[in-house]
């Protein structure tokens, strides 16, 4: 059973990895990530999770099915017709409502444990829901793909007790609780600190200091600006910033990018300062990789201090 155990975690780690790898190339190339690759994930983790649960007896893999259930509807573009139009936001509501309910009052009956009981994936997975739309609603996910990875991330792996390097004896208890999206989002907002740094290092190296804009930007060709995945920073208007968060599409950000240009190229202007355009679902997927090899860091940093 354990060699099974073993397997079953490894293969969903595999696919999280990969999945996420994926999706971050997809975002930097493009700026675009197809919801398959959600819908395919979460259904691999949907069918894992009930080999996984399934010697733990049927509450177990009803409840997984069921939080599964309301993860994944993320995932699928839907929309109530008819009277109900309109009710979508509603309807949802009641949904996590719902399944809140259930899972509480189950873990109150029953207990929290492997057999008989509610699964503690289970209560992770929907912690990590929460966790992912709270941080979503807040504004601090920047846009729904990183919120569906962040759940994603939570039905195939729901917790991860034991990185494969490992983490600091302190923080290592934690770890049996924390669901592994929350560490995953935790090691992404720490690495967020490297990109100012590098950006200080990429501009020093070329001699071009901008201020604190050092740690936010660098200058391009303007005939570049086209091609190039970045928010103009210098020479920019009060219009041109308020376009600039209308912008919903990445085809709407490359027409107002030629746009620029070309206005930049008629007023004789060779050189812009710009902000790089990171996707963030790229520091999410090393995020994920540190969560996988050594758990939490900013809980190793903390416990060592």
């Amino acid at each position: 059973m354990g060699d099974a155990l073993t397997t079953l975690v490894l293969a969903e780690i595999g696919i999280l990895l990969a999945g996420f790898a994926y999706a971050a190339v997809a975002d930097w190339r493009t700026r675009e990530v197809t919801d398959r690759l959600w819908q395919v994930m979460g259904g691999l983790g949907l069918v894992l999770g009930v080999i996984a649960l399934f010697p733990g007896g049927p509450l177990g893999v009803t409840l997984w099915v069921l939080v599964v259930a309301l993860t994944l509807q993320h995932m699928f573009p839907w929309s109530l017709h008819g009277r109900l139009a309109g009710y979508d936001d509603l309807l949802e509501l009641g949904a996590y409502l719902v399944v809140i309910a259930l899972v509480l009052a189950a873990a109150i009956h029953y207990g929290v444990g492997p057999v008989g009981a509610v699964p503690y994936p289970v209560i992770a997975l929907l912690g990590s829901v929460l966790f992912a739309r709270g941080l979503f609603e807040a504004g601090l996910l920047f846009g729904g793909a990183d919120a569906k990875a962040v759940m994603i991330a939570g039905v195939l792996v729901p917790v991860l007790a034991s990185p494969i390097v490992g983490a600091t004896s302190a923080s290592r208890p934690l770890l049996a609780y924390l669901p592994l999206p929350v560490n995953l989002v935790m090691n992404a907002a720490l690495l967020s600190a490297a990109i100012p740094l590098g950006l200080a290092l990429r501009n020093v190296a070329r001699r071009e200091f901008h201020g604190l804009g050092t740690f936010t930007g660098y200058s391009i060709a303007v005939r570049e600006l086209p091609h190039r995945f970045v928010w103009v920073r210098n020479p920019m208007s009060r219009e041109a910033r308020a376009e600039e968060e209308a912008i919903e599409t990445s085809d709407q950000d490359r027409e107002r990018r030629e746009r620029i240009a070309q206005e930049l190229s008629d007023r004789g202007v060779a050189r812009i300062w710009v902000t790089p355009q990171i996707p963030y679902l790229v520091v999410l997927t090393c995020g994920a990789v540190a969560a996988v090899l050594a758990g939490n860091l900013v809980l190793d940093l903390i416990t060592l201090a």
